[in-house]
């Protein structure tokens, strides 16, 4: 690739990312996605469909509501992902004393499923941090934690139809 395709695929001379945060965020998210993708392939699991079979196995069985929470996903985009993961049997419906709230548990298969994958989402795991460094992950994750608390609680208050500034 020469120079000049570099430097339009990066946006700047200096090899920078965007200045946008929120572009920047979003690219890096695209490419580490891609590359825990890529080693969690031999399980069948992409690593959006793992966080959520963890994220149920965790709690045991789990509602959308705690879902959505815990994962910061939108109901839509959740609710397509559990209906997949229900569909191809990794994931069934639990009782709730609600029967208006749709919980899910791992099936025999998922926790099978989940079971292959976690040695694989550890060599990705591995992978990044070797790359990026665990102390310069560990110095990164007190800001990501403000900014990712910031952001859900604008959104609660812009759902609550509270003004945001």
């Amino acid at each position: 690739m020469g120079r000049q395709s570099t430097n339009a695929r990066i946006g700047r001379n200096d090899g920078r990312l965007s200045p946008c945060i929120c572009n920047t965020l979003r690219m890096v998210s695209r490419v580490v996605t891609q590359l825990y993708d890529d080693c969690l392939r031999p399980s069948g699991l992409r690593v959006t469909q793992f966080s959520i079979l963890a994220a149920v196995a965790r709690r045991g069985q789990a509602s959308l509501k705690q879902l959505e929470e815990e994962l910061a996903i939108d109901q839509t985009t959740l609710t397509r992902s559990l209906t997949l993961l229900e569909r191809n049997g990794v994931l069934e419906r639990a009782w709730h004393p609600d029967g208006r709230i749709k919980a899910m548990r791992l099936s025999s298969k998922g926790r099978r499923a989940l079971g292959a994958a976690r040695p694989l989402w550890a060599q990705a795991q591995g992978k990044v941090l070797r790359e990026l460094g665990t102390r310069t992950w560990g110095e990164a994750q007190r800001p990501l934690t403000r900014l990712h608390h910031v952001a859900v609680e604008k959104r609660r208050l812009g759902r609550e139809g509270r003004r945001v500034h």
